[in-house]
């Protein structure tokens, strides 16, 4: 495994309620037997041997058990039709976690990884939104919930999760996707998000 960074945005809905139990642990319960969701990655900088990533958009689409920690994950990497092959490739290692980092420890739980597909991806950061449309395939947003002092966002703050910083943006969210083997369709529910600094091994 050679040595490697990215950094930018990472936004998620899922279908639980409030927040997702499993974004705490992954030995919590969920709030449906089946979690459905996505995370929205926008790669604003970093390299992968020798592969910029700056520029690059990729969603994660997943559908998981109840309690997470028993595996059985079942998910589709789309990259950004944008991305030439080996930026494709570097996204597809990151998620897999070939290269060592955070997404090592999800991949674990993969059992299912359906075709990597590319798509014309559009992320959009409105301050306290943020949206992707995956082109013919998904519609999701999320948007912070109000807090007491309303300038500012409701956050976790030192809170440990592999894939997000420690401190992230509580939100509520929503999204509709459906390739024929996956399908979301979410309304009102789990949302965060968060700026990253992936780095391996």
């Amino acid at each position: 495994m050679s040595d490697w960074s990215a950094e930018g945005l990472l936004f998620e809905n899922c279908n639980c309620t409030a927040v997702c139990p499993g974004h705490i642990h992954f030995s919590q319960k969920c709030t449906h037997e089946v979690c459905r969701g996505f995370w929205a990655i926008r790669f604003e900088g970093g390299r992968v041997d020798g592969t910029d990533l700056a520029g690059v958009d990729a969603v994660v689409v997943y559908e998981a058990p109840q309690v997470m920690v028993e595996g059985g994950w079942r998910q589709r990497i789309i990259v950004s039709d944008r991305a030439d092959g080996g930026q494709r490739r570097a996204v597809e290692e990151i998620v897999a976690g070939v290269h060592g980092g955070p997404w090592e420890v999800l991949a674990r739980f993969v059992s299912d990884s359906l075709p990597t597909r590319t798509a014309p991806i559009r992320i959009a950061d409105a301050g306290g939104r943020k949206a992707v449309t995956v082109a013919g395939l998904l519609d999701g947003a999320v948007e912070a919930i109000r807090g007491r002092n309303r300038a500012e966002p409701v956050t976790f703050a030192n809170i440990y999760n592999k894939v997000h910083d420690s401190t992230q943006v509580i939100a509520r969210g929503s999204a509709r996707y459906d390739d024929g083997e996956i399908v979301i369709d979410n309304e009102g529910t789990h949302g965060l998000w968060s700026r990253f600094r992936w780095t391996g091994p």
